[in-house]
């Protein structure tokens, strides 16, 4: 059961956002993911989609909501009544990337910046696995967890007005991938030749609440896997 240190208001006339105080770490996160199934499951019928973001949930009906006060109480009852079981089961996904500085257009400014080793950007980068917190901005935009304290650097002030799809980013101390050539604010560090999002079925390789570890490859390498991709015979790799 939840304490009542979360609020429920009106979005618009077929949406209720419900935001929750806490902390963004990767328990909430399944905290998060708990009640936005719990909803979906005992309101399927009426329910189109609820979204999550780092510390709320958009509870999106297929029609109008026609007793706003109801639907209200009815969600706070059901996320108050309910002891929250947070065990997700999450996949993990290797993306590989490639470093190269053709690439990683702020490699440079980064290891100014920080003080660090171009190198050593990829091995930080690399070295842990990240937590999808929600899929947002961009269709199959995944928002990750934390990288390295060392890697941490603020986005840009100018925002670049187009980077290339699949290109790996960092804002703060968040990381991320573009799914699609895009304006982008982040700093960029590498790219991945693998495809985020499927336009044709509108699916998301990724999910909330995945696990993702990034592989570092050479530019053959990534000229090999785009070729495989290209050709639907490269086999992500999952566990």
């Amino acid at each position: 059961m939840l304490e009542n240190n979360f609020e429920i208001s009106v979005f618009n006339e077929h949406s209720i956002l419900i935001q929750f105080d806490f902390h963004i770490d990767e328990k909430n996160v399944d905290l998060l993911l708990f009640y936005r199934n719990l909803i979906i499951e005992k309101n399927n019928k009426s329910i189109l989609q609820v979204i999550n973001t780092y510390n709320s949930l958009l509870v999106i009906y297929v029609f109008d909501i026609d007793k706003i006060y109801s639907e209200k109480e009815s969600l706070k009852e059901l996320i108050l009544s309910t002891e929250a079981n947070q065990e997700f089961n999450s996949e993990v996904f290797e993306i590989p990337v490639c470093y190269d500085a053709e690439y990683g257009f702020d490699l440079e400014l980064i290891s100014e910046q920080n003080n660090i080793e171009i190198s050593q950007i990829s091995e930080l980068h690399s070295a842990r696995q990240y937590r999808v917190f929600f899929i947002g901005f961009l269709p199959g935009f995944p928002y990750l967890s934390h990288v390295d304290q060392r890697l941490e650097i603020k986005r840009k002030k100018r925002p670049r007005s187009s980077i290339p799809k699949g290109s790996v980013g960092i804002a703060g101390l968040q990381t991320g991938i573009y799914p699609e050539s895009s304006p982008a604010g982040w700093q960029i560090i590498g790219k991945t030749p693998l495809h985020l999002f499927d336009k044709i079925n509108k699916k998301s390789l990724l999910s909330a609440g995945d696990y993702v570890r990034f592989k570092p490859v050479s530019k053959s390498e990534f000229l090999e896997i785009e070729d495989q991709v290209f050709h639907e015979s490269y086999q992500i790799q999952i566990s």
